[in-house]
């Protein structure tokens, strides 16, 4: 059974992805630096299949296949891409395959097969769910020293309470934690 991870740069108040403007939307950029790449590669594992949402994906192969060799851009590249998408027949950056009309039942599936383990960059509107359903098996936050104010959270208001443990957690000089979750269950009162 593959395993089902979730990667997401996240401020110190919970924004992915800052509303508006986008005044600040290299705000990730700052505190990049080889020893976070490293423990990002390190994270990710040697080989993983993506699962993205739509936006994500276009986003993603509108750079990826043309940025050039490195460790990132080999794995992205050559990864399998499952994509939450209503329009499958359109997906050129492959291998890529459609997750089905039930993205929920497309990503059982997914996890029951034999395979690498899946991964999430990005995709909130996918993430929630997911975790809402216990699907979830670890969340990779990388924590960025900035507080954004307003923007796309990871999670949705209404998401279920959900309980983790810290299994690694490692810094960088720039200031980023990269912390790993297990995924526990639903929070006890």
């Amino acid at each position: 059974m593959r395993k089902l991870r979730i990667f997401e740069h996240i401020s110190l108040d919970g924004v992915v992805e800052h509303e508006g403007d986008y005044a600040y939307g290299a705000w990730t950029a700052p505190y990049r630096s080889p020893e976070g790449l490293k423990a990002v590669l390190g994270a990710q594992g040697p080989r993983f299949d993506l699962l993205l949402g739509r936006r994500t994906y276009d986003a993603w192969s509108a750079y990826w296949p043309n940025a050039g060799r490195s460790p990132m851009a080999d794995a992205l590249n050559s990864a399998t891409k499952y994509v939450a998408t209503h329009r499958p027949d359109s997906l050129e950056w492959g291998p890529a395959n459609g997750l089905g009309s039930d993205v929920i039942e497309g990503v059982r599936r997914l996890k029951s097969e034999e395979g690498p383990d899946l991964i999430i960059w990005g995709s909130s509107t996918v993430t929630s769910p997911l975790l809402d359903r216990g699907l979830v098996d670890e969340l990779v936050l990388i924590i960025y020293p900035v507080l954004l104010g307003r923007g796309k959270r990871v999670l949705s208001d209404s998401a279920s309470a959900r309980a983790f443990a810290l299994v690694d957690t490692k810094g960088t000089p720039t200031g980023l934690l990269i912390n790993t979750y297990r995924h526990v269950g639903s929070l006890r009162a």
